[in-house]
């Protein structure tokens, strides 16, 4: 049983999208609506001018001006139709693309937090399959007014010719009447399954398709195949269910209707041996009793309402998903100090960060470490407000990020991942992405500090060659994604494991441009490699989703556990005797980093309660 809007959010954001979606086309609603019915008008007025015509031919008498009408009628009616199914096309392509628009926006505005939820494939089922069935509800709601004026025009007229047509046939009505209703009930609960499994394939296939490097070297194609169609049986018992309601209901509709008509048309004949109806009327009367029995249109427009409605609500479930909202607040000038206050976070049920503090001051770099699970990413994530702590709160430059406007948090942080997705149409337009009006000057700069404008020159195009043209490493897709970053500028950069793929002579000379940007820019990476720690002016080494401690490398380095985050072995910052004890001032606390970057040691929290990073 379907909730009500008051108790199912996702029905009432889907009613309220298409409410929304119908306006948007309302003109050619309305004019769909209008045609819809004339034609049904005209379909109506047809019997009862055949009627006229044909007692005009039996007696006799000039009947040239209806069998006119008639044939005008007929030409009337071919147009309207053609009318109609040119809106319905254009009402149904406008209104989704409306929604794919629409939810498209707001999928991006919640950002990573709706892939999390739904998953990517899951995603893009709902916003190109459903957001198109979807789409035809208004134009079906618009010809749906039509197909219900034909049956009940039918049994008006039937009651004009004698109303003794009409009783006979309003005695079958309640057994149609429920008919209509058991089609709409049963038709939305098996579409509502069929979809869901739609989904499920697709979120699969999505999975498949992004490691189809792996499943190739494992040699696992046939079980990932099995994989992605496991719903297939609950796709095809859906859409047999679907298909069985409908059938059922075109078999009881072929069973009543018929038997209506005959009634119909039985009393008319009573009444034309009577001398209550002529020839014509009994034509008229058959016809319209055809009309008002017309269930076969109605269950199809009624069948194609529920599957839309079920779509619609799967719409309705992304649109419930809350999207990130920004306060009113100018960012004041500052350095870029990061704070992080009592920030804890929560992912499927799980603290992956807990009561987490941090204080970067504008201008210093620090490196953020740990093992996988300890909540790297996530603390990344929050840095930058590409998500929300569940509890504490995240500052830059002493304005909480929830408060400040999108314009202003956006421009002054800066992102790098270990995977960028260079979005653009070229190369030169991936790099400087987000940039109101990127010069030529300051993309090809930023490609030179992350070592990337030898590779891209060598393109066919150079810069302006095709991104989806542009064959490249996973080192050479970071340095763009790091170019980007660069091209972007801004008082904070976040690099999430940004330097990952690349080798170590080109990771040495990008971090040595990074670091030796000077004052202005406060940067915070996460740091997998001990060369990339030791260049920071400070690490906070997370350990089980806290701050184990805040310190310089080199002194961190004294300690096995924190030696144990990167391999056991000695590496950057070791300082030759891997069993000297820790400093004891950094050991209590009382230690001062460079920058006055504070050191501080904190128990570590319980192994186990984050998640990957």
């Amino acid at each position: 049983m379907t909730s009500r809007g008051d108790d199912d959010p996702a029905a009432g954001h889907a009613r309220t999208l298409l409410r929304t979606a119908t306006r948007h086309s309302g003109p050619r609603c309305a004019a769909l609506c209008l045609v819809s019915i004339a034609a049904t008008g005209a379909g109506l007025l047809l019997p009862a001018v055949l009627g006229r015509a044909l007692d005009l031919l039996l007696a006799h008498a000039p009947a040239t001006r209806w069998v006119l009408c008639c044939a005008g009628l007929v030409l009337l009616l071919g147009l309207l139709d053609a009318v109609q199914t040119v809106l319905t096309g254009t009402v149904d392509a406008r209104t989704t693309a409306w929604l794919r628009r629409r939810l498209t926006g707001h999928v991006l505005g919640v950002g990573p937090r709706a892939t999390d939820r739904f998953g990517s494939g899951d995603l893009v089922a709902r916003l190109v399959g459903n957001a198109a069935e979807a789409g035809t509800t208004p134009a079906a709601r618009a010809a749906l007014v039509a197909a219900l004026a034909g049956p009940v025009g039918g049994v008006v007229a039937l009651g004009l010719i004698d109303w003794w047509l009409a009783a006979v046939f309003l005695a079958g009505a309640p057994v149609l009447a429920l008919l209509l209703r058991a089609v709409s009930r049963d038709t939305s609960e098996s579409a509502s399954r069929y979809q869901r499994a739609q989904g499920r394939i697709a979120a699969a296939l999505a999975e498949a398709v992004e490691g189809v490097r792996t499943v190739r070297a494992a040699g696992t194609e046939g079980r990932e195949t099995a994989r992605v169609l496991r719903p297939l049986p609950d796709l095809s018992r859906a859409g047999h269910r679907m298909w069985r309601v409908q059938g059922r209901a075109a078999a009881r509709a072929v069973a009543v209707a018929p038997l209506l008509q005959l009634a119909v048309v039985a009393v008319a004949g009573v009444l034309l041996t009577r001398g209550r109806l002529s020839v014509g009327e009994v034509l008229a009367a058959s016809r319209y009793a055809v009309l008002a029995t017309g269930v076969g249109v109605l269950v199809g427009r009624l069948a194609g309402l529920a599957r839309a409605r079920a779509a619609a609500r799967r719409l309705g479930e992304v649109e419930a998903e809350p999207a990130t909202a920004f306060g009113a607040r100018r960012l004041p000038d500052g350095p870029g100090r990061l704070e992080l206050r009592g920030v804890t976070a929560r992912r499927g049920g799980r603290t992956v960060l807990d009561g987490v503090d941090l204080d970067v001051p504008g201008g210093t770099t620090l490196a953020v470490v740990g093992r996988s699970g300890a909540g790297k990413s996530l603390l990344a994530a929050l840095a930058g407000r590409l998500a929300d702590p569940d509890a504490g709160e995240v500052l830059l430059d002493g304005v909480p990020l929830r408060e400040l406007r999108h314009d202003d948090l956006r421009g002054a942080v800066g992102y790098a991942f270990a995977r960028p997705a260079l979005l653009g149409g070229t190369v030169g337009q991936a790099i400087g992405l987000g940039l109101p009006s990127p010069s030529p000057g300051r993309i090809r700069e930023a490609a030179r500090t992350a070592l990337a404008d030898d590779f891209v020159r060598r393109l066919p195009d150079g810069y302006d060659t095709a991104v989806a043209d542009a064959p490249r490493s996973g080192g050479e897709s970071q340095r763009l994604g790091l170019a980007r970053a660069f091209a972007h500028g801004g008082r904070l950069l976040i690099l999430d494991d940004a330097l990952s793929s690349l080798d170590t002579v080109t990771e040495r000379h990008i971090t040595d441009a990074l670091f030796g940007d000077g004052p202005g820019t406060t940067r915070v990476l996460v740091a997998h490699r001990g060369a990339t720690a030791a260049c920071a002016d400070a690490v906070a080494w997370l350990d089980g989703g806290r701050v184990r401690a805040v310190g310089q490398h080199e002194e961190l380095w004294r300690l096995s556990e924190y030696r144990a985050v990167f391999g056991e072995g000695a590496g950057p910052g070791d300082t030759g005797d891997s069993d000297v004890p820790p400093d004891p001032d950094t050991q209590s606390g009382n230690g001062e980093g460079h920058d006055g970057m504070s050191i501080r040691m904190r128990p570590a929290a319980a192994a186990g309660d984050g998640t990957a990073s």
